[in-house]
């Protein structure tokens, strides 16, 4: 069956003629940002007001993922360098809140977890009234990884169920309970730390398998919510099965807030980082 076509309320347009100050400020650090790797549709909204969500690790992912676009070859060993690279684009950019995310790196023994650290440390000694909000993969669920994140103290840690449990073979090497179980232990770690988690809508979920998601996430201690419509990356990728109106959203949005949720963000639009400051004013 083919794709569904894309509706009228799904054609935000990529601008590229107002990227030219972030690509620079971006390529004279030698940084990447998940806005250009997962070729992100509201690129041309954030980089034209001096916003991006930072990528580190590299770009190269060790999962295979049907439905990303972040590239899968031969992941390159850490840049000891990037924190302080980061930070000095944060400093630059002025951000009062920034994201930071990485591709899954299995191949590493912490998975990354230190260097999610060590960015924290460097962002905070550069700009330490910037709010610090890290998008972190599963680290195989290992303990001391999450833990090391959760001791460097980030305003929100965020970890994305990405789906429902029926369509995790969508998210090759990942696992629903895991992820969950990284939320939780996040909490457990530290009971004052804030988490934040994202479910991509359109993928073919029901609405009682998105509640029961929803539930979940909160029994784990989730705070904050973001729920976005799929988009398929490449006719190569897992296919759209359904665009939900914006009306769709909206419903979404106030049954989340009704079961617990601090804060939701739920569009078309919404990414896991998108408007990410406006999450608990």
């Amino acid at each position: 069956m083919s794709a569904p076509r894309r509706p009228e309320w799904l054609q935000k347009k990529i601008s590229p003629a107002v990227h030219g100050d972030m690509e620079r400020l971006l390529d004279g650090l030698g940084l990447h940002t998940v806005c250009r790797e997962a070729h992100c549709p509201n690129i041309s909204e954030c980089y034209g007001c001096g916003q991006a969500t930072f990528l580190i690790l590299g770009t190269v992912c060790t999962r295979m993922c049907s439905f990303c676009s972040v590239s899968k070859q031969e992941p390159l060993p850490p840049d000891p360098d990037e924190p302080e690279r980061v930070a000095e684009a944060v400093r630059r950019l002025g951000l009062r809140h920034v994201v930071v995310t990485s591709p899954t790196r299995d191949d590493l023994p912490d998975g990354g977890s230190s260097l999610y650290a060590a960015t924290v440390h460097a962002i905070r000694a550069v700009s330490p009234a910037t709010a610090v909000e890290l998008l972190i993969p599963d680290f195989g669920g290992e303990r001391e990884s999450i833990a090391t994140v959760v001791a460097a103290r980030p305003e929100i840690i965020g970890h994305n169920l990405e789906t429902v449990p029926r369509l995790y073979h969508i998210r090759a090497g990942a696992d629903y309970c895991r992820s969950l179980e990284v939320l939780r232990l996040v909490r457990e770690l530290d009971p004052a730390a804030v988490t934040k988690s994202g479910v991509m809508l359109g993928m073919g979920e029901q609405e009682h398998e998105v509640l029961r998601t929803l539930a979940d996430l909160l029994e784990a201690g989730c705070a904050y919510l973001s729920l976005g419509q799929y988009l398929a990356p490449s006719k190569r990728h897992y296919p759209v099965q359904e665009y939900l109106p914006p009306e769709v959203f909206d419903q979404y949005r106030e049954k989340a807030l009704s079961m617990g949720f601090r804060h939701v963000e739920s569009g078309p639009y919404v990414r896991s980082s998108y408007l990410a400051e406006r999450y608990g004013k």
